[in-house]
């Protein structure tokens, strides 16, 4: 019997695990500097938390089950939610601002796709508490940030805000479910399926007009202007309007100046509430998004409890990708091997591969038995920077020497002088 892995689920094997661990790594490094403290929520959690955030259309897209004791359960298809709900149990009595990141799978039943999996990572955090727009500036400031620190270079950050939107809807008299379903068919730029919309509840025209113009407005702060005359009275759009000014001069100061105003990101769940964004890298094609976050009013949603949230996610596996499609060969499985020339050199290569673990240096070494040049083979399939060849006339002389694998050349270096040569290296 043949057993294998469930559709839309994937397995990493050694190469694209030490990938995905140095991108947590760094990404929980540059989070922690700007003060966030990681939790964990558990896999799964009562139905209920996602129907009441998302309404009872999202049970079809998730992995949902009741335990033995008849209760309703599903798998968390995001992380957002779990976060709110961990505020509302454990840290409603907590100073505020609270600053918390999280890193896990979650589960959607939806059909695989290039980029798209049943059994996906997020990587994100929420700011609970803090007064706008700078608390958006920051988290703005840190998703950012991190892709610097990942050397990630070809991504495009998109910036909007949806009270523009909503204010022209509510202006309109568009409200409730209709508005809603305005800003899910915006979010998924099904421009089409929009204008039957606005058709099929007799939308005023020169509104509908105006919101098809709106949504498809980019580039830099010229666009507020022009946005700015085309709305006229609407002092709710005027307001969001305003707000956006405010955050792209907060951008200035903490050194976030490459983005694009936006105007169709409408982020299509209803508890986004202010400014809103998205990460895109063109190069992975119809899945390009790889982060997405904003304002949002999840927690007064759940409890009445009016505090202003902001909070983003990166697709944790489209980073990946990102990042493998511009610079695979950054990643490298490790950086040191050390190759006994002989079986009377195993102990001193012995002592010599822990003293590089004990000194943080990745490394490797022999413990197959192998002869010289199957060592150096396998050496270059894990593709090591460097390898210490350990050989008796070296050692009696006190040192060793060490092959570069790129170039071939070889140096013959003091013991005690290793780790100083491979830190200059």
């Amino acid at each position: 019997m043949e057993i294998t892995r469930p559709r839309g689920t994937r397995d990493f094997l050694f190469e694209e695990m030490k990938k995905r661990k140095e991108v947590e790594r760094t990404l929980k490094r540059v989070f922690e500097t700007y003060g966030y403290h990681e939790i964990k929520t558990p896999i799964f959690e009562d139905l209920k938390l996602f129907t009441l955030k998302s309404g009872e259309e999202i049970v079809k897209q998730i992995y949902h089950f009741k335990d033995k004791a008849n209760r309703d359960l599903a798998l968390r298809p995001e992380l957002t939610a779990p976060a709110a709900r961990l505020y509302l149990n454990e840290l409603r009595k907590h100073p505020k601002p609270i600053k918390m990141y999280y890193y896990g799978s979650c589960f959607r039943y939806e059909r695989p796709q290039a980029g798209r999996f049943r059994q996906f990572w997020q990587f994100g955090c929420e700011l609970m508490g803090a007064e706008s727009p700078q608390a958006e500036a920051e988290v703005i400031a840190l998703a950012v940030h991190c892709l610097r620190e990942l050397g990630l270079k070809e991504y495009r950050l998109h910036i909007g805000h949806l009270g523009i939107l909503r204010g022209l809807l509510e202006d309109a008299g568009i409200r409730g479910g209709s508005q809603d379903r305005i800003m899910g068919l915006i979010d998924k730029g099904d421009v089409q399926e929009l204008k039957l919309h606005l058709e099929r509840i007799e939308a005023d025209e020169n509104m509908k007009s105006l919101l098809l113009s709106i949504i498809g407005m980019e580039g830099g702060l010229g666009v507020l202007e022009n946005v700015e005359k085309m709305v006229g009275g609407c002092e709710p759009a005027l307001e969001s309007i305003d707000d956006l000014r405010e955050l792209i001069r907060l951008l200035d100061d903490f050194k976030v100046e490459d983005y694009n105003l936006d105007l169709g990101i409408a982020r299509g769940l209803d508890y986004y509430t202010g400014i809103v964004f998205e990460i895109y890298v063109p190069s992975l094609g119809a899945q390009k998004q790889i982060c997405g976050g904003g304002t949002y009013n999840l927690i007064e949603l759940f409890s009445g409890e009016k505090i202003q949230s902001t909070g983003f996610a990166f697709g944790f596996d489209r980073l990946v990708a990102a990042l493998k499609k511009q610079k695979d060969e950054l990643f490298q499985f490790a950086k040191v091997f050390v190759a006994p020339v002989s079986d009377s050199t195993r102990p001193s290569a012995y002592r010599i591969v822990q003293e590089l673990r004990e000194e943080g240096i990745p490394s490797d070494v022999d413990l197959s038995g192998r002869k010289l040049r199957k060592i150096l083979s396998y050496a270059d399939h894990l593709n090591v920077e460097k390898v210490i060849l350990v050989g008796e006339r070296d050692l009696k002389e006190g040192k060793v020497t060490i092959k570069d694998m790129k170039t071939g050349s070889q140096e013959l270096v003091e013991i005690d002088k290793i780790m100083e040569y491979l830190k200059e290296e």
